[in-house]
């Protein structure tokens, strides 16, 4: 499972405080404290003004790269910025992210042409986010066949079905898994990826409910997801669902995580 820490992300108050403040050590602390506990990529996500967008992601992705080795995820709306950001990552990472909506993918997919980048692809066009199936899948197809010809392979690519929230729409999760299994039947090695806190928008118990979701998805086949590493919940249902899925040999990154106490224990109640 592909670990996507999200936590670099102005939307977030205490981070959009820093970025203000220009506060480096709390930006470099929060990629030192995913990368301890475990995630394989940073997402970097200014969420500024767009006047401001580029400095601000040239300055988080500066500070983020002297203080840990880990590979980005440079995520922006706008294509053009990922364009004007992309060569100041030093080491290949992730993309977040192209779609159908405008002409992303003709931007994107010859930037990364020819070296080892991925890409993180919506389910979405120019006419929003679509409900069915059909649509989705249709969606990845059209991404997949551009991709292909810029000789980006469906491995580099991690398609997100873009999950509706469950209190909208109650069949979020089994629309999801559909979508997922249409994908890879067509794509055996695509990725599928998720931005987890999706689902339980509007809900109560929204943590019970992303952890359901988790470890639900994770069976199905999701291969990475944008969440907090550093939630020990969270966690506790990712290594767990790992174990109980064959794919944590002996149990030992279970048993390692909190003999390290990357986790703390969980309490029954």
């Amino acid at each position: 499972m592909i670990i996507i820490g999200e936590k670099i992300n102005g939307t977030i108050p205490s981070v959009k405080n820093a970025i203000e403040h220009k506060d480096e050590e709390f930006i470099r602390n929060l990629a030192v404290k995913q990368v301890e506990a475990g995630a394989d990529y940073l997402d970097i996500c200014a969420s500024t003004a767009p006047d401001v967008e580029i400095e601000t992601l040239k300055w988080l992705m500066d500070i983020v790269q002297k203080a840990v080795e880990t590979p980005l995820c440079i995520d922006s709306p706008n294509p053009r910025i990922l364009e004007q950001v992309f060569p100041y990552a030093k080491r290949p990472g992730l993309i977040n992210s192209v779609s159908e909506e405008g002409g992303k993918c003709e931007i994107i997919y010859p930037m990364i042409k020819g070296t080892e980048w991925q890409v993180i692809a919506l389910t979405c066009d120019d006419k929003g986010i679509p409900k069915d199936v059909q649509t989705r899948v249709a969606i990845t197809k059209i991404i997949v066949e551009k991709a292909l010809k810029y000789d980006i392979e469906p491995d580099r690519i991690h398609i997100d079905p873009l999950v509706l929230a469950l209190s909208v729409d109650n069949q979020s999760l089994l629309n999801f898994v559909e979508t997922l299994k249409a994908v890879k039947k067509l794509y055996p090695s695509i990725k599928v990826t998720s931005g987890l806190s999706n689902i339980s928008f509007g809900m109560p118990l929204r943590k019970v409910v992303n952890q359901h979701f988790l470890a639900l998805a994770m069976y199905e086949g999701m291969d990475s997801a944008i969440i907090d590493p550093c939630n020990r919940d969270i966690l506790a249902t990712l290594l767990t669902t790992k174990a109980l899925l064959g794919q944590d040999r002996l149990c030992r990154e279970f048993s390692n995580a909190y003999r390290k106490k990357k986790i703390g224990p969980v309490v029954a109640s």
